[in-house]
């Protein structure tokens, strides 16, 4: 899985924000869910056999009860990855959002036990930070996926701006290519916007586990800056500041 982080309480941009003029729409909301990718889909080796998984869970389980955490988000986790061993492409973006919701957010709730917090404000922006991580994490992969000639960005967007999965495959730059990239790295945003909107009910002791903000706001101004350009060079390229932007939030007890 992966983390990351964010510099200041704004949001990235408005839904039109650096688009031309020609370009700007409103972007429907698709739905409200989680979303998170299986081992592969992560741009990791492949799973392994579906009975390892299930021989691991008495393990997890183990881990579980040592440390008074709640199983159920444990087992999400493991069982949505799971049901993702075959590696298909997303149909639309809630199924996006369900797989990170139940494995990006989970992930999310045990941190806050962890950390001590139980709060109804927290776990709603642990929801949204959770779906937001996962689209991030799908747009992010993409290139990679591309060159195993795999493509699972949500197909329901695609079909909308009649983009093919081969366009991606070839790397396609097109204005309708960048526009899918444009919805779905703006379902991000809604996200993080919507987290950070509970900031100030969220318990402060919660903000160390949402910190992951920094490097998903940066990763989203980065796309827009490149006009949606999923295989622009410089988002392969790492944000050596992240680690102070990261600081600088935390001292400001911001995420």
């Amino acid at each position: 899985m992966i983390y990351t982080v964010t510099i200041h309480h704004i949001s990235l941009w408005p839904l039109n924000y650096g688009r031309p003029a020609h370009q700007q729409r409103q972007t429907p909301f698709l739905g409200p869910r989680l979303t998170s990718q299986s081992p592969s889909k992560d741009g990791k080796p492949g799973p392994s056999p579906p009975h390892w998984g299930l021989r691991r869970k008495s393990g997890w389980e183990a881990a579980v009860k040592r440390h008074n955490l709640t199983k159920r988000w444990l087992m999400k986790i493991i069982d949505e990855r799971e049901k993702n061993l075959d590696d298909k492409a997303y149909h639309n973006i809630q199924e996006l959002e369900n797989y990170a919701e139940n494995t990006q957010s989970s992930l999310l709730y045990l941190t806050l036990e962890i950390l001590g917090v139980k709060d109804l404000h927290a776990d709603h922006a642990a929801s949204h930070i959770g779906k937001a991580q996962g689209i991030v994490t799908c747009l992010r992969a993409t290139p990679y996926h591309g060159t195993r000639r795999r493509v699972f960005l949500p197909m329901d967007i695609c079909m909308l701006h009649g983009v093919s999965q081969e366009d991606f495959l070839r790397k396609n730059q097109d204005k309708n290519v960048r526009d899918v990239i444009y919805d779905i790295a703006s379902q991000a945003h809604l996200h993080l916007k919507h987290a950070r909107s509970f900031h100030k009910s969220v318990p402060v002791k919660a903000f160390p586990a949402f910190l992951q903000t920094v490097a998903l706001e940066d990763y989203l101004k980065k796309i827009q800056q490149v006009d949606f350009d999923i295989f622009h060079p410089s988002l392969q390229q790492r944000n050596t500041l992240l680690p102070l932007f990261l600081y600088v939030q935390s001292w400001r007890k911001r995420y």
